[in-house]
């Protein structure tokens, strides 16, 4: 299956905690980030999701925030840090390119928001991904 995801991130699963409805599934990337995804029980359930399962985190690109270094004081559970490899700007938004450890992650933020921040190639940035927006399947 072909999908218009551009993040697929390879991982293998550290942790599930279930609740009632959703659960919160940690894994460490195979470049050695962890990342947290919070998925429906559900999921978990139908994915056969448990410690040591092989996964591929899947992040729409519009789901990909940037800061220029770590952010303290919010409740985003992800923060990857990484180099801009390209940017690309259009009328409005804006295709930021980045090489994390092991991977490659695709961003798209607002022309404004890319002038404001001076990314360039070679700008040091962190990606910002809520968890709830990180998406899981079957490696």
């Amino acid at each position: 299956m072909s999908l218009s995801i551009r993040n697929q991130l390879p991982g293998t699963v550290t942790s599930v905690t279930s609740g009632e409805v959703m659960a919160t599934v940690r894994l460490r990337l195979d470049g050695g980030q962890d990342l947290t995804a919070a998925i429906t029980r559900e999921a978990v359930e139908d994915l056969g999701l448990a410690k040591g399962s092989s996964v591929r985190a899947l992040v729409k690109s519009t789901e990909v925030s940037l800061a220029t270094g770590p952010v303290d004081g919010v409740s985003i559970r992800n923060q990857l840090p990484g180099t801009v490899t390209d940017v690309a700007t259009g009328g409005a938004m804006a295709r930021v390119k980045l090489a994390v450890a092991g991977a490659e992650l695709t961003s798209a933020i607002t022309r404004d928001a890319a002038t404001e921040l001076g990314l360039t190639a070679g700008s040091a940035v962190v990606a910002l991904i809520k968890s709830t927006e990180v998406s899981l399947s079957n490696a």
